[in-house]
């Protein structure tokens, strides 16, 4: 009786205890595995876990990751390099970029004193060409005519613009300037009918269209071949043309500077400007680059001034312009390095210099500097 009533008064307190020690013996095993599992760690990672759970941040202490067991890799030192997280930074804007638009019509630029065609077109990221293409009727395909308060018109691509008259046809044109007819319609800043007929097109007379990468002969006023046996073809470019020239002095195919300065004093040679400008002062000494004959001594109407032309005889001529006087005179033989006039800045130019041109029967006009001793 007395063993059946302690089974029975002894039976709850063992089963609480015996569940006590079950729990004690889980948490036990926990604490011993999280432990184990820490001390494996990287010093970087068990930081990085005490920041998760939101506890204050001390500075790292670099630790020697331990070996816990064949198979486990040893990691290395870890070093916070000054402390110093690196990633991706944002900066910041106090204010937008927007990208700009490419400009798609033309625009007018008033011309100040100093520019020059180049810096121009360098200034709105064009050729040259372009600048001199799209106003003829202010430049004549003229660089040394650009002057202060002149009004340009500004493509807004290379190529050229060209002023719709009655009766042009589409296609006409586009040939004469080198491009596709779609080039012309579908260029947005033309606003054309993209489905118009190039044979009868609607294009109201007057319109200024854009055509780009159109291009053209550029016009030269400079001087063309003049040979001692035609000189009166240069009538054309003014009062300085010669009558009947008879033979004279041959060069020698060796050329020397016409001035005695070397250097260059505004524009270089270049498909625009088909000579060089050599830099000095008014009535300084323009020699005769090689010997030859006069074949033209004069006023050049075109705005090259005071002009002279030799022509050596041997397929090679030069032009020496902008002077402020003239020492030869038609049909006259010169020798190499003889006086032939005095430098100046008549005509168009911004101040004094030569323009020096070189002209050969075979290869044109050709850039003096690979010529010149």
């Amino acid at each position: 009786m007395w063993v059946k009533i302690a089974r029975v008064t002894l039976r709850d307190p063992l089963l609480r205890f015996v569940r006590h020690l079950t729990v004690l013996g889980v948490i036990a095993l926990g604490v011993w595995a999280v432990r184990l599992g820490w001390d494996t760690l990287p010093a970087a990672a068990a930081g990085g876990l005490v920041a998760e759970q939101g506890e204050t941040a001390a500075q790292p202490v670099a630790a020697e990751a331990r070996s816990s067991g064949p198979g486990m890799m040893s990691l290395p030192v870890y070093s916070d390099a000054g402390g110093q997280k690196s990633g991706v930074s944002r900066n910041l804007m106090l204010h937008t970029v927007f990208p700009e638009r490419p400009r798609l019509d033309v625009i007018k630029y008033v011309v100040s004193t100093g520019d020059s065609l180049f810096g121009i077109a360098e200034k709105f990221n064009l050729k040259p060409e372009t600048i001199l293409w799209s106003n003829f009727d202010v430049l004549q395909d003229d660089p040394h005519r650009l002057a202060p308060d002149q009004e340009l018109s500004i493509s807004p691509v290379d190529g050229t613009l060209y002023e719709w008259h009655e009766g042009d046809g589409l296609n006409g044109v586009a040939r004469f300037f080198g491009v596709d007819p779609q080039d012309i319609v579908q260029w947005p800043g033309n606003q054309l009918d993209l489905n118009m007929d190039p044979e009868n097109p609607t294009i109201e007379t007057g319109s200024i269209l854009i055509i780009p990468g159109g291009r053209r002969e550029l016009i030269s006023w400079s001087a063309p071949r003049i040979t001692r046996s035609n000189p009166s073809v240069a009538k054309i470019l003014g009062s300085g043309a010669c009558g009947t020239v008879v033979d004279g002095a041959l060069g020698s195919g060796g050329f020397i500077y016409p001035t005695a300065s070397h250097v260059l004093s505004g524009y270089d040679y270049s498909s625009v400007h088909p000579g060089i400008d050599l830099s000095g002062s008014t009535g300084n000494a323009i020699f005769a680059s090689d010997s030859g004959v006069v074949v033209y001594a004069g006023w050049n109407d075109w705005g090259y001034g005071y002009v002279v032309v030799l022509d050596h005889g041997i397929g090679w001529q030069t032009l020496y312009a902008h002077l402020s006087s003239i020492n030869v005179g038609c049909g006259q033989s010169v020798t190499q390095g003889n006086v032939i006039g005095g430098m100046g800045c008549t005509g168009n130019c911004s101040g004094p210099h030569l323009h020096f041109e070189m002209l050969n029967d075979a290869y044109g006009k050709v850039n003096p500097w690979n010529y010149l001793q």
